[in-house]
């Protein structure tokens, strides 16, 4: 069956072994397994030649992860249609209890074929490039942050404590250095915890000197550039949304963008009865905790700063004026929420959501231009 007709193949991927299962055309078509292939470019190769052969037409997907996008390169070179899909967004019976490779495979191409399945956007290799570097900065970040957490807490044990209040400053690496104890083996820990921290630092700072040096070579380079006019957005925190979220033009409206990353209210209602809670948390975290850092910059009074004002110099004429409605609303924006009441974390969190609209219009605006 399915000899020169369309088919769906849906492929459970692994590191070793793919498991690789066709469904036929047509909403009563056949679905059927057929087999585990090793995951090897070359096996991968053979396979799609060899279903593209035998079929008129062949769409191929499976789950986005850890895997990346290897695999869909490898199809779409080859001339063939491929989907990587959301593995959260993928429809699930809540009886299922049983979860296997070919059940998975199987699942994947019955889903295809009724166009159930939800795609996600594949970057090119430069941009996932960036993307990476964007997350080896990161985890060099929390690194660093847990081995100076082990220093602060070396020190109070044994009730050392820093006299002013900004730590990890100039003063307070001297203040460290300074410190002595009766025997060795403190000293010792202490000093390979204070090298810990150094080491970690100049890695982050190495990775941060690397992301500024090839952002200017990205294609998405404009938005980066642009995004920084806006107040709180500085270039690591450009460049970490624009490598996660991509290109902004995806997004027919804000309101998506917002949804996207996680910053909408929840909601649960039947009927006359309407319940909202906090906001969903889904999409992409890292971009998400960044804009509520950011939105705490605007507690302030509107105004633009010396960095600033170089920023906005080097942008077009309506991303300036776009960036300053937005210090002038949001700033307007946090005191009333305040007045009324509000939680500093709920008061934050509302204004990275209308941030986030405010850099859909940017990165439209800087793109365009």
């Amino acid at each position: 069956m399915g000899e020169g007709g369309e088919v769906f193949v849906g492929i459970d991927v692994a590191k070793i072994r793919n498991a690789v299962a066709i469904a036929d055309g047509g909403r009563g078509g056949e679905v059927r397994y057929i087999g585990e292939v090793e995951a090897s470019d070359e096996s991968m190769r053979r396979l799609v030649k060899r279903i593209a052969a035998k079929h008129g037409r062949a769409h191929f997907c499976y789950e986005a992860g850890p895997t990346g996008y290897h695999l869909y390169r490898l199809i779409t070179a080859l001339g063939q249609s491929c989907t990587v899909v959301a593995p959260s967004l993928i429809p699930r019976k809540p009886g299922e209890r049983v979860k296997t490779n070919r059940r998975d495979a199987v699942a994947l191409a019955r889903l295809l074929r009724a166009g159930e399945l939800t795609p996600v956007w594949v970057r090119d290799e430069s941009h996932e490039a960036m993307r990476d570097l964007v997350r080896a900065r990161a985890a060099a970040v929390e690194t660093l942050r847990v081995h100076r957490q082990q220093v602060s807490a070396f020190m109070l044990k044994h009730s050392r404590i820093f006299p002013r209040k900004k730590t990890w400053g100039a003063r307070h690496l001297r203040w460290l250095q300074e410190q002595s104890f009766s025997h060795p083996a403190h000293q010792i820990a202490l000093q390979e915890m204070l090298e810990a921290v150094r080491t970690s630092q100049e890695r982050v700072d190495r990775l941060e000197a690397t992301i500024e040096e090839f952002v200017d070579r990205w294609s998405l380079a404009p938005i980066v550039r642009a995004l920084q006019a806006l107040r709180g957005i500085d270039l690591i925190i450009a460049v970490t949304a624009t490598a996660e979220i991509g290109d902004m033009r995806r997004f027919d409206s804000p309101r998506q963008l917002m949804s996207y990353l996680g910053l909408v209210p929840s909601e649960r209602s039947t009927g006359d009865t309407v319940r909202r809670g906090g906001i969903t948390k889904t999409g992409n975290g890292r971009v998400r905790h960044m804009l509520v850092e950011s939105a705490w910059t605007y507690r302030h009074p509107p105004r633009i700063g010396k960095n600033k004002l170089y920023r906005l110099a080097s942008v077009p004429p309506k991303v300036r004026e776009i960036a300053w409605k937005a210090q002038t609303r949001l700033t307007a924006r946090y005191r009333a929420l305040s007045a009324r009441g509000k939680k500093t974390t709920v008061v934050c969190t509302a204004i990275a959501r209308e941030l986030v609209g405010f850099m859909w219009a940017v990165a439209r605006e800087a793109q365009a231009a």
